[in-house]
């Protein structure tokens, strides 16, 4: 395997990234737009669950709602500064919510058939896929320049 040149080793690259105090903010950032998408998923999810809908589908159909909540307001204040074109941004963030609503079904699955609550289940789900969600739109759904 050949390194480039021009990219240092990941590991240094990382802990240089840690020690900067906009990543951190960042991170808050990401989370207060995660926070509201969150609540927004679950508001929506619920009540589709009450309406009669299947699970699984309430959960895609809730998705889809707060995602497209989280990458306007993720692009308008979080990741302001690394604003891209926004159909190519928006592209790879589909294909990072894509990634994170499989792994969010995965989840949601093994919870209800372990006797969880809908709801509840959905809510664990939501959370244990939000690092995900954050690595792949920080590295490249909103990467800088």
């Amino acid at each position: 395997m050949t390194r480039s040149l021009t990219n240092p080793p990941l590991a240094p690259r990382a802990a240089r990234a840690i020690r900067r105090p906009e990543n951190w903010l960042q991170l808050a950032k990401f989370g207060a737009v995660g926070a509201s998408g969150y609540v927004v998923n679950l508001a929506v999810y619920a009540g589709l669950l009450h309406g009669g809908l299947h699970f699984r589908l309430a959960a895609v159909v809730s998705f889809v709602v707060s995602a497209t909540s989280n990458y306007l307001l993720n692009r308008a204040w979080t990741f302001r500064s690394e604003r891209g074109h926004f159909a190519s941004q928006g592209m790879r963030f589909l294909v990072v919510s894509t990634l994170a609503l499989a792994a969010n079904q995965v989840w949601l699955t093994v919870f209800v058939a372990a006797g969880t609550g809908k709801v509840v289940a959905q809510a664990i789900s939501i959370v244990l896929v939000m690092p995900l969600n954050f690595v792949g739109n920080k590295l490249w759904s909103f990467r800088g320049r």
